[in-house]
């Protein structure tokens, strides 16, 4: 089999470059080693950047999130038992974000792709890539029991942190950086609603909480919690008393409670590997960086990602002009780099580091009055929090 770009990874990443690659007239197969119901069933991030909004629209899936989609143009901090809005829409002139769940980003990526007949392999199994350092790059995998081999031009890796691509380059031409974080996420999943029409993000002396949510009518929350922690020590009681607890009186009054429908703890890291290309493959998303939950980078950086790449395939096929793909890793990297920044910066100000004792908890305190009674400081945090250009 034959293609000008074999995409390896069915998340949102692999699927909005193939669809943003067919409305350019670029032929691209997908390959990815889980079921497509495994991949709907990740429970991921909601928040989308008005760039990333832009790219769905420009990929032709946005019908659904503009009719289901929950537009805000602010959220809060909470601290010292007050909340504090920072309205996004007057300090970036305009700008939003979306609550839209990565799933339902999926979903609406999944049903494009398929109305339109394209190729997609999911199950694949011992999924290898070969000779990108050359002009043929080649996929091979297994699939129901049948041995493929793609032929591409180039490989797009956005098969996430753990995925084949990353892992199939020389340790001696990757550089990586990496920051990790002393606490998790408890995560729960409800179908009740959301205590509060926008998000809370919360510093308490207790740790860090989120109000989040996917819908009207459920809610995503999360409280800071130590890595050590296990699911199992935390019944759906103890979790809302502890949420109660990091909440305002007014949040923890209205706060309606309900069985979790899904919980876990995610660790949270900062990493990034330089560079993000090599020969004819290029990473983007998770297998070239990953960042802490906090302000919602993840998914926005992948879009960013697939959209420079996306751009880059398709002006060296239409034009053979090589300039996108020359300049992508050093793009990408300069927006990557910068919302690390504030992903690790919105970390260290909302969380507890307990060796750091109740010095850190002033200063944090300190920052957060000045953030949100500065109008110069509170605009940095909105144009960040809405997403930088891409």
């Amino acid at each position: 089999m034959k293609t000008q770009v074999a995409i390896i990874g069915a998340g949102p990443a692999g699927l909005l470059l193939g669809q943003l690659l067919f409305k350019a007239g670029v032929d691209a197969v997908i390959v990815e080693r889980q079921s497509a119901d495994y991949v709907l069933g990740r429970i991921r991030a909601g928040v989308l950047e008005q760039g990333t909004i832009d790219a769905l629209a420009k990929a032709g899936v946005d019908a659904r999130m503009h009719e289901e989609g929950l537009p805000h143009d602010g959220f809060e901090l909470l601290f010292k038992g007050a909340r504090h809005r920072i309205d996004l829409h007057a300090l970036t002139g305009g700008k939003r974000v979306m609550v839209y769940g990565q799933t339902e980003v999926t979903k609406d990526l999944m049903h494009a792709r398929a109305q339109e007949n394209l190729e997609t392999f999911y199950d694949a199994q011992d999924v290898a890539i070969s000779d990108f350092d050359s002009e043929r790059p080649k996929v091979t995998f297994t699939h129901n029991g049948e041995q493929k081999t793609i032929e591409a031009t180039f490989i797009a890796g956005c098969d996430g942190y753990h995925g084949v691509c990353r892992a199939s380059v020389p340790s001696q031409s990757l550089q990586t950086f990496e920051k990790i974080y002393p606490f998790g996420w408890l995560g729960v999943l409800a179908d009740v609603p959301p205590v509060s029409h926008e998000l809370i993000y919360a510093n308490t002396e207790r740790g860090f909480a989120l109000c989040s949510m996917r819908s009207m009518t459920r809610s995503r929350y999360y409280v800071q919690c130590p890595l050590t922690d296990k699911v199992a020590q935390w019944s759906d009681d103890a979790f809302w008393t502890e949420l109660r607890a990091r909440l305002d009186p007014e949040a923890a009054e209205r706060l309606i409670t309900g069985p979790s429908i899904e919980k876990s703890i995610a660790p949270l890291r900062s990493f990034v590997t330089e560079p993000m290309r090599f020969g004819h493959l290029f990473l983007a998303g998770d297998a070239a960086h990953i960042v802490p939950p906090t302000g919602a980078k993840g998914l926005n950086l992948a879009a960013s990602d697939v959209c420079y790449l996306a751009e880059a395939f398709q002006t060296y096929f239409t034009d053979s002009d090589p300039q996108g793909i020359d300049t992508y890793s050093e793009k990408s990297l300069s927006r990557v780099w910068k919302a690390e920044r504030f992903s690790w910066w919105f970390t260290s100000l909302m969380h507890q580091f307990p060796a750091e004792g109740t010095f850190n908890q002033k200063v944090q305190e300190a920052e957060l009055a000045y953030l949100v009674g500065s109008r110069a400081a509170s605009e940095s945090l909105a144009e960040n929090y809405v997403g930088l250009p891409m």
